[in-house]
């Protein structure tokens, strides 16, 4: 090591106690400081105690339970890929002219049960006057609530399309194709007139 590496170390060595020094007494004003305001409070109120840490009540503020958002985008989604507005629904329909719905395995003579109004309806739904797109949220949510609940019979209402361009239904047309799509869907048939008539259904729901 050279004399100028050395006279460099030096310096540095100097620059290092300097600064700590100089922090030493910057922390020591510090002190000084704090215990003059603290002394200056103290003459003005007078003689002040202490409260231990101890002696003050811990409140705990409970979390919110958080929200499932992606859940319900799921969800969401999941409602509208298993009711497509492209699916071809015709061939399931039966041939009469209500255009009926039986899942196979399930018996004609349900369908007539249905039909005459021999299930007690336990739930409803209203989509008439609604947009394509929310008719078909609505109906999926609803028809999963009937099936966590466990209900067997329920009318969706979809109107009789007389507001429609072409007065053609066209909500009405979406509704069968939506439903035949669902798995929990077991048959429906178009309701009594004393229930809606050509403007809703009567759907048969898994058990």
């Amino acid at each position: 090591m050279n004399a100028e590496q050395l006279r460099g170390i030096q310096r540095e060595l100097q620059r290092r106690r300097e600064a700590s020094e100089r922090q030493a007494r910057e922390a020591h004003e510090e002190a000084l400081r704090l215990d003059r305001e603290r002394r200056q409070f103290e003459l003005s109120v007078g003689p002040v105690t202490r409260i231990h840490e101890t002696a003050r009540a811990k409140v705990e503020t409970p979390q919110p339970l958080p929200v499932p958002r992606q859940r319900e985008r799921d969800e969401q989604a999941a409602f509208v890929q298993a009711m497509s507005d492209e699916f071809d629904v015709d061939s399931l329909l039966e041939t009469d002219e209500e255009l009926s719905f039986r899942r196979p395995g399930v018996p004609p003579a349900a369908l007539q049960k249905l039909r005459r109004g021999g299930w007690s309806l336990q739930a409803q739904i209203d989509l008439h006057g609604l947009r394509r797109d929310e008719a078909r949220e609505q109906l999926g949510r609803f028809l999963q609530q009937c099936s966590l609940r466990g209900l067997r019979c329920v009318r969706v209402v979809h109107g009789k399309g007389h507001g429609s361009p072409g007065k053609e239904g066209i909500l009405r047309v979406k509704v069968r194709r939506w439903l035949v799509q669902r798995e929990e869907v077991l048959a429906f048939v178009q309701a009594r007139p004393a229930e809606g008539g050509a403007g809703a259904l009567v759907v048969l729901l898994q058990g």
